[in-house]
């Protein structure tokens, strides 16, 4: 049994359910590849390097998707950008000790199961108007920029509920302001992570292949024929396997 969970090609199997599942939602699935990467004893310098680069992959492919079937909203994302993206740079300059590392991961997942299972049904409507909810765009997506270039994901996971839970925008405009979200601050951590370290991604490339794949098929089925309800359930089912193994790991240590 340790074989078959050490092989490369059953990782890269779990891999793709998780690019597909976070791809139909508009993320990268950085989350649940840093927690899995750590349970199964990944290096911790490679860890994030590699999840950022996978995130690149699926929102590729996110992106096109939900951009070509009109769910972007420019005017949505933007002022996230601005903030999030020079954050996540200068988180990624930082280093985290591994138990905060780990924590602050476990408590971003529980936070998004949270909203899919108890908080399903809540909005919080913005009644201070466009500057207003430009503002509150500003101010999260720094926040939420710095702490996805610190622990080394997209952001996405954090962003994609908030915008739900706000009452920014639908289902599908928040998937796919998430994927362009993760797609540039993915980007911008990685940058500012290859000025300080370098791995051989090619020992990986089953991984890649695996998250290509998933990402390809995810993302075209939440773009087009998977309602929103069942995005979420698919994306709360990964993030509790992910939540369970990470607990695991900290009780451990």
């Amino acid at each position: 049994m340790t074989e078959v969970i050490s092989s490369p090609w059953f990782v890269a199997g779990i891999f793709f359910i998780i690019a597909a599942g976070y791809s139909s939602v508009g993320l990268g699935g950085g989350s649940s590849y840093t927690a899995l990467m750590a349970i199964l004893g990944f290096g911790v310098l490679a860890i994030p390097m590699i999840s950022l680069t996978l995130n690149l992959f699926v929102t590729t492919l996110g992106s096109y998707n939900f951009i070509r079937n009109r769910h972007a909203r420019l005017e949505l994302i933007l002022p996230f950008l601005v903030s999030s993206v020079p954050m996540a740079y200068l988180g990624g300059t930082l280093n985290l000790e591994k138990e905060i590392f780990q924590q602050v991961l476990l408590v971003s997942l529980l936070f998004v199961a949270a909203r899919i299972y108890i908080w399903d049904d809540i909005a919080i409507k913005l009644e201070t108007g466009r500057t207003g909810k430009r503002v509150v765009a500003l101010l999260s997506g720094s926040v939420l920029g710095l702490v996805a270039g610190i622990v080394g994901i997209g952001g996405g996971i954090y962003l994609v509920p908030l915008i739900i839970i706000l009452g920014l925008g639908s289902e599908k405009e928040a998937a796919a302001c998430g994927a362009i979200f993760v797609w540039l601050n993915s980007l911008s951590g990685l940058i500012a992570r290859l000025q300080y370290n370098a791995i051989d991604l090619s020992d990986y490339l089953p991984l890649m292949i695996a998250v290509v794949a998933g990402g390809a098929l995810g993302s075209f089925m939440g773009a087009t024929r998977l309602r929103p309800n069942t995005l979420q359930k698919i994306l709360g089912v990964i993030i509790i396997v992910a939540i369970v193994a990470l607990c695991k790991r900290l009780l451990s240590s």
